[in-house]
């Protein structure tokens, strides 16, 4: 029973269709897991055993009568505490909402219960998820569980920690510039951004309700394994007919992906922030990995990627972000974390722009997806580093000094186009280090397929000291 809360969502199903395990068995397996490291990572917030419990034992009746809920009977699952669950205090990490309890679900968690999945707690995240370190005031700091003393990055960063210690089998976190990813990354963890339009974000913190930085924003899977993106993304995409910018596009079987016929661009270095040689090292050998395919490989970068940072500053602080002060007036929060407090100074000191400046910059932001869309003409696939390093000591990656290394993902928030994140790599420390998986507008099966081959080839997910 111990080791199957390691096994992927996809396994965890089958064993209860197959009456291997009682979905009982396996919430309580969970529970206990995390009441085993959650004092040390600090990573689930709020719990809802009793009710998981109880669903579990509706599960266990229903599949006894041979009826079946849907793709996730049974297997239990954390949702970043950013998005709304209907009877569960769900904060964003602000003060305002620390005890705000919602009395409905969002649309992904609505989407995966009525799939099967027993919702078991909330996973910590940053002060209204704008940060790449989780931490806040209402429950304070995640640790990485391979090491206490380093990031598990954000703002997914406690969904990060709790799935690569097994104590759910997966998690949506949400991804502005990053926050699916670098927590992926630096917990060693699978994890995807959907293209821009796929997932809708009714009842997120940050909705779909932003404005200029609305298609910034999407959420996605996080889990161990590849094939539990592949099998939840389906589950949560598509309209419903509340986030005006989701469309019923067709989505693609990972399965029916040929590799051999890809056209691979990779780079290790974006000109910006020059990765660690053991990041480099994790990309060639991906690469290396996909030219055994015979696939097609071209080392090449965008050149329009150097305009990225500035692009990325404009877009979100342009206003000076009012845009954030909004949402914390929205909820009555007058106590701010510092970090926080110190990103809405810096952009109404440095960013902040007129109105006439910030729609010149809006067409500018036009012609980057423009000139990357070109770019992408020629390739399938784009394979580059997550960031810069792995995960770094508490604190750092607040650090100005330390954005240039994190800069490799907010590109694609801009293109709004998939991107998935495995396991490639271990850095001299014993910490994990990732891959990303860059595919064509609305082509995740593609990025999927790419990411499930080079987890099949590196390993993927390992288990963590703790």
């Amino acid at each position: 029973m111990s080791d199957i809360i390691y096994a992927s969502a996809k396994s965890m199903a089958q064993a209860i269709q197959d009456k291997e395990v009682s979905a009982v068995e396996l919430v309580d397996a969970h529970l206990n897991r995390i009441e085993e490291v959650n004092p040390t990572i600090n990573a689930v917030v709020q719990l809802a055993a009793d009710r998981a419990r109880a669903e579990a034992e509706e599960a266990d009746a229903a599949l006894a009568r041979g009826e079946g809920k849907g793709a996730l009977h049974g297997v239990p699952f954390t949702l970043k505490d950013s998005i709304d669950t209907e009877g569960v205090v769900t904060t964003g990490g602000t003060l305002g909402r620390k005890n705000y309890v919602p009395d409905a679900d969002a649309t992904v968690a609505a989407r995966l219960r009525a799939a099967g999945g027993i919702l078991l707690g909330k996973s910590n995240t940053p002060e209204l998820t704008l940060a790449a370190e989780t931490d806040n005031l209402v429950y304070g700091r995640t640790n990485n569980p391979f090491n206490v003393e380093r990031t598990t990055g954000g703002s997914s960063g406690g969904a990060g920690a709790i799935v690569t210690c097994g104590g759910a089998a997966f998690d949506i976190g949400s991804d502005t510039g990053g926050s699916v990813r670098y927590p992926a990354h630096f917990c060693g963890i699978a994890g995807l951004k959907p293209n821009s339009g796929r997932v809708p974000r009714t009842g997120h913190i940050v909705s779909h309700s932003m404005g200029a930085v609305d298609s910034l924003t999407q959420n996605g899977p996080m889990a161990r394994y590849v094939e539990d993106l592949a099998l939840i993304l389906p589950i949560i995409s598509g309209p419903d007919w509340s986030d005006p910018f989701i469309i019923p596009m067709p989505l693609g079987n990972p399965a029916d992906v040929d590799i051999s016929s890809l056209r691979v661009c990779f780079y290790t270095d974006n000109g910006i922030g020059t990765p660690t040689d053991e990041t480099i090292a994790a990309v060639r050998s991906a690469v290396a990995a996909l030219a055994d395919t015979d696939c097609s490989i071209v080392e090449d970068v965008p050149s329009i990627i150097a305009e990225n940072p500035e692009i990325s500053n404009k877009l979100s602080g342009g206003d000076g972000r009012i845009w954030t002060q909004r949402q914390l007036d929205k909820w009555g929060t007058t106590e701010v974390f510092p970090y926080l407090e110190r990103r809405i100074a810096k952009a109404s000191e440095e960013f902040e722009v007129e109105v006439g400046d910030f729609t010149a910059m809006l067409e500018h932001v036009d012609s980057f997806r423009s000139t990357m869309l070109g770019f992408m003409q020629d390739y399938d696939v784009i394979v580059c580093p997550v960031a810069a390093f792995p995960a770094q000591p508490h604190g750092e990656s607040l650090e100005d000094r330390n954005q240039p290394g994190m800069s490799y993902t907010a590109t694609y928030n801009i293109t709004g186009w998939p991107s998935t994140v495995i396991r490639g790599g271990t850095s001299p420390e014993g910490l994990p280090i990732g891959v990303q998986v860059v595919a064509r507008p609305w082509r995740e099966d593609v990025s999927l397929a790419v990411a499930q081959y080079l987890e099949g080839v590196t390993g993927g997910w390992q288990k963590p000291p703790i």
